[in-house]
């Protein structure tokens, strides 16, 4: 059974930092390229960041490129986002998600769809306020 954890939520001042974390299980992490996707109250999905199978390719929404950094450890199957320099904006929940197609080339947030991906875990809350 596929499942995706997130952890690493919370209530972050402005200008701060928080590091989302994403456990894998039940399928070859590796084989797979990971998103992050966020969803403020009332709004539609954003993807955030794409990593490849292999960590060395990477895309960013520009609203978050140069502040966050999105990393996955295959040897741990876990997927990572370093959040930095925080804002009310970024305000939103964060879920991990797992591309459907195995041993896809790199992807990138640009035209992403709900329907690429089709494993998604529950979702962390990131609240940036103070």
């Amino acid at each position: 059974e596929v499942q995706l954890v997130e952890s690493g939520g919370g209530l972050v001042q402005p200008g701060g930092s928080l590091r989302l974390s994403c456990a894998a299980s039940g399928f070859t992490f590796s084989a797979y390229v990971m998103s992050w996707v966020c969803q403020a109250p009332g709004k539609g999905l954003e993807w955030v960041s794409v990593i490849d199978r292999g960590g060395d390719i990477t895309s960013y929404a520009d609203s978050v490129k140069d502040r966050f950094i999105i990393s996955r450890d295959n040897a741990k199957n876990t997927l990572s986002l370093q959040m930095n320099s925080l804002k009310p904006e970024d305000t939103a929940v964060y879920y991990c998600a797992k591309y459907k197609l195995a041993y896809s080339f790199s992807r990138t947030v640009a035209g992403a769809t709900r329907d690429e991906y089709d494993y998604w875990g529950q979702g962390t809350q990131v609240t940036v306020s103070s």
